[in-house]
């Protein structure tokens, strides 16, 4: 063989070798830009598609808002990781559900009295309570992760909008993440003005929401928001009536599946041993946004049924 042809022979293989890589990522659920592009207007322009948000990224196998519980999403697929945010005593935008930070790290006392520096000397706490190796990750390290990778939800977050939207900014993130909130579409313009126009805001809405249609009937007049979260307190709540109207203007419905006062009791626990009669009942009410605490389950089985292609 000349050497001509050796150089040939190798650069063929490197070629090769470089693009089964790139398929083997996407198949592995490693998202490319297209693929966020796939989900952000899927969001926007629902169909059959069932949504995955995952409840403070993939907790289970990793602590809980950590960089490695927002990888394991991305790894496995999940559209849409919900992660927590809280400002620490500089002002700095960090993941933390808590107000305290006994609970999930090797420190004790309010989050708010701890500058990010102090923070950085503690270790997150696992599920079974246990100090592992992982730290508290600022909002940008998150972002910066899951930047063209992922969507995200981001929860606790209302009083920081505008100091969240500068991270966004920053990091060119602003087109994945979701905000969300309790209060009327009045409330949320006159405390954030023309920043609403520049995020993707989702109402929070329940059975006891101060008037309730009316509540709805003005977020989709005048924002037309791409989902309402929704929370369903028993089988023959009035809600129901609710999503109907919300999916009839083309916008999608969040359920989450943690826990049963969400959801009428039809929970990710349920779903173990019977997918059906919980993740199946949320489907058939209407839900196409589910949030859950088993988010490689709840793929299996959407794909199985074949609602998460």
């Amino acid at each position: 063989m000349t050497k001509i042809n050796i150089i040939i022979t190798i650069l063929l293989s490197f070629l090769f070798t470089s693009t089964a890589y790139s398929n083997h990522d996407i198949g592995r659920g490693i998202i490319s830009k297209n693929t966020l592009d796939k989900k952000i207007e899927l969001l926007k322009k629902p169909d059959k598609y069932v949504m995955v948000a995952a409840h403070r990224g993939d907790w289970r196998n990793a602590p809980e808002n950590s960089i490695q519980a927002i990888k394991n999403c991305i790894e496995m697929g999940v559209d849409i990781v919900e992660i927590d945010v809280r400002m620490t005593k500089d002002s700095v935008l960090v993941l933390m559900h808590d107000k305290e930070i006994d609970r999930t790290t090797t420190g004790e006392g309010l989050l708010a009295e701890w500058t990010l520096d102090s923070l950085k000397t503690l270790n997150l706490r696992n599920g079974a309570n246990h100090p592992t190796y992982h730290k508290i990750p600022t909002l940008q390290d998150a972002m910066e992760v899951a930047k063209g990778k992922i969507l995200v939800n981001l929860d606790k977050c209302s009083e920081y909008i505008d100091k969240a939207h500068e991270v966004l900014l920053k990091t060119g993130t602003l087109n994945q993440v979701i905000f969300k909130g309790k209060k009327d579409i009045e409330s949320v313009r006159k405390q954030y003005g023309s920043l609403l126009d520049q995020i993707i805001y989702m109402p929070m809405i329940r059975e006891t929401t101060p008037d309730l249609d009316k509540h709805v009937n003005d977020f989709i007049a005048e924002y037309h928001p791409v989902a309402f979260e929704v929370i369903i307190n028993t089988d023959n709540s009035q809600i129901f009536d609710v999503i109907r109207e919300i999916k009839e203007n083309d916008t999608r419905v969040w359920i989450n599946t943690l826990w049963e006062s969400l959801c009428a009791g039809h929970t990710d626990d349920r779903a173990v041993y019977d997918p059906d009669g919980a993740w199946g009942w949320v489907i058939e009410n209407g839900g196409n946004i589910i949030q859950t605490d088993r988010p490689q389950l709840l793929i299996e089985y959407l794909r199985k049924k074949g609602l998460h292609d």
